[in-house]
């Protein structure tokens, strides 16, 4: 601040000069208010503001990425099916068509086998793994289903490799009722835990059954599904849609279950007496509900061996109940919240979430 007009030139500013042409300094060393701007300053003025940048805040969504932190490879021959975390923390299992792998979380280069039907000879073999989860408490325990339609419940404490069955859970076929697609429609798809391990909830091509892990003779509730297919086994063969692998969820609650159709619908029941069907939903961006009964039919019946192949051409049809449906569209992948009531469901390349 030049205080003292005389001392202008010791403040860098050379004697008689101003800013402004021929306006003159006031006392603090500024511009005189009668000072015209002339055409050197409206030029830095114009220059400062065109070349400075201005800040602006603007609003960006968070991406999101998965990053691969660990490869747990070269453990498996075949296609894996299922993958199940120990409650432990610490633990989880892989499956594939022969084996189950018991992994550390912190170790990638070493697996143990706990499980393994894989005949001397290849051409004795009668099943496979379908599917394979951990207790949802009892780090011990686990349960891995078959292409037979059974159940195994096995204890790690009892061996290393756990070749026996602590509990076998499977239903027997009525006699007479054996067909050539027994052994096809009997395959287990999928299993799931209740979130206190007290049932086990199965998925085959037909129906979802609940077990309860006390009770080995036989499932305590069967809920129909594609009952309304049964007459068209046949097309279902030829097109590869019978082989179609159907996920099945529980409600946090243990009162529901839910499971994936064709024509992208999915299908809620209550657990308890009676079973009866909650709703349908179809999964789209204008869900539907939809009206689908459960006709009368006998026992289901048990086979051995399915292997699964991919699909040829798909077609279209009409249920008992007078509604369309759809084989090329299928809601194959679903889950239920473990606290809330959501269901999550993967209807081709899209994901719908619906309060339950």
């Amino acid at each position: 601040m030049n205080m003292n007009p005389s001392n202008a030139p010791a403040n860098g500013s050379p004697a008689g000069s101003t800013m402004c042409g021929s306006s003159a300094r006031t006392p603090n060393g500024g511009i005189s208010d009668t000072c015209p701007l002339d055409f050197t300053c409206i030029f830095l003025i114009c220059y400062i503001y065109l070349t400075i940048p201005i800040q602006q805040v603007t609003s960006q969504e968070t991406s999101l990425a998965a990053n691969c932190r660990r490869v747990y490879a070269h453990a498996h021959d075949y296609h894996i099916n299922s993958i199940s975390n120990n409650s432990d923390g610490e633990t989880f299992i892989s499956a594939d068509d022969l084996r189950i792998n018991l992994w550390n979380l912190e170790i990638s280069n070493q697996s143990f086998n706990i499980v393994d039907v894989k005949p001397t000879n290849m051409e004795d073999l009668t099943e496979v793994i379908t599917s394979a989860e951990f207790h949802p408490s009892h780090c011990n325990t686990l349960a891995y289903s078959s292409s037979k339609g059974s159940i195994r419940l096995v204890d790690l404490r009892q061996s290393a490799l756990c070749d026996t069955h602590s509990k076998l859970f499977e239903q027997h076929e009525a006699p007479g009722s054996r067909s050539f697609f027994t052994e096809i429609i009997a395959s287990i798809s999928d299993i799931k835990f209740s979130m206190d391990g007290r049932h086990i909830l199965s998925r085959d091509y037909m129906t979802l059954k609940l077990w309860d892990v006390n009770m080995d003779s036989g499932p305590v509730a069967t809920f129909q599904v594609h009952e309304y297919l049964r007459p068209k086994l046949c097309d279902l063969y030829e097109n590869d849609s019978i082989f179609d692998k159907f996920e099945c969820c529980q409600s946090g609650d243990g009162l529901r279950v839910a499971t994936g159709s064709y024509s992208n619908i999915f299908r809620v029941f209550n657990c308890g007496a009676g079973g009866s069907e909650v709703t349908t939903l179809e999964a789209t961006r204008n869900p539907t509900r939809r009206q689908i009964q459960n006709p009368a039919r006998p026992a289901r019946s048990l086979g051995s061996l399915t292997r699964v192949v991919r699909r040829g051409p798909e077609n279209t049809g009409i249920d008992a109940n007078g509604n369309s449906y759809d084989l090329s569209t299928k809601l194959l992948h679903l889950a239920w919240h473990p606290s809330e009531n959501l269901i999550a469901c993967a209807a081709a390349n899209s994901l719908y979430m619906y309060y339950a």
